[in-house]
């Protein structure tokens, strides 16, 4: 027995020039692009800086933390939950449709071929471009947010769609239909039960990315955290700045808990 395990291990494939061939080629590529990456060093009185931006987030200002107005944290935080919740809300019902066309177990390939590339067309321009033209049309405030929230989240979520879509169990479907059920029937008990789950728990992650977005886009002028953010570190106002990403800290965590409860009650039930 042990003789014969030895010949299986002497007749293995030699696959180590590969592996060696790899891991060269590996290693030439990180060096290649090591070599483009330029540093113009660390500017006067960087580290003075650093230690402020740090003693900014640690203390923050917290009459402008706890300021009820709308130019204070709690509103900020309300107005940057809008915008990714209703961004979401927008793109998650928009994708419906692109992803039943998109499917290519439901429509012919052409058609869904289009669809795909109409869907991956969307997902190619990043948000923060959407985000400045839609400023454009809009002008700058939460609407805009809105709108590129929606745009972007309908390329991710119609992705996710479609492999649910493409995942059905057709044999409830036909099980259904040997039992004499019409369309509606066929969709309410054989189709809708195993794709809500999946949609809700796509929706809700996208929320958690719409989230963090929100605060990016908010630098351009589309509402939320980012332009007071970007106007208090411009000004050296570390201890707002501090009290802004306090806030969105609190945010995230707070927003993370729920939908992560929500997935795991939506995938276990």
């Amino acid at each position: 027995m042990n003789k014969r395990i030895e010949e299986a291990y002497e007749k293995r494939p030699k696959n180590w020039i590969y592996n060696t061939a790899l891991f060269v080629i590996v290693i030439i590529l990180i060096a290649w692009s090591a070599s483009c990456i330029e540093t113009s060093g660390a500017t006067s009185g960087g580290g003075q800086i650093a230690l402020n931006v740090i003693k900014g987030i640690f203390t923050p200002d917290l009459s402008f933390l706890f300021n009820l107005t709308t130019s204070g944290v709690p509103y900020l935080m309300l107005e940057t939950i809008c915008i990714a919740f209703l961004g979401t809300i927008v793109g998650a019902i928009l994708s419906i449709p692109v992803a039943f066309i998109s499917a290519s177990n439901l429509t012919p390939k052409p058609v869904a071929f289009v669809g795909r590339m109409l869907v991956m067309a969307v997902r190619t321009i990043p948000a923060f471009v959407y985000g400045l033209m839609f400023i454009r049309v809009t002008g700058p405030g939460a609407f805009a947010g809105l709108l590129t929230m929606g745009v972007c989240s309908i390329g991710m979520i119609t992705k996710m769609y479609i492999e649910a879509i493409e995942d059905l169990d057709t044999h409830v479907i036909e099980s259904l239909d040997a039992a004499g059920c019409n369309t509606w029937q066929k969709i309410r008990y054989g189709i809708l039960p195993q794709l809500l789950p999946n949609f809700a728990s796509t929706a809700i992650y996208r929320f958690d990315i719409n989230l963090r977005d929100a605060t990016i886009l908010g630098m351009v002028g589309a509402g939320g955290f980012g332009a007071p953010l970007i106007f208090a570190m411009n000004a050296y106002r570390w201890h707002e700045a501090g009290a802004i990403l306090a806030g969105l800290i609190v945010l995230i965590l707070i927003m993370e808990y729920i939908s992560t409860k929500i997935r795991v009650k939506l995938t276990r039930g």
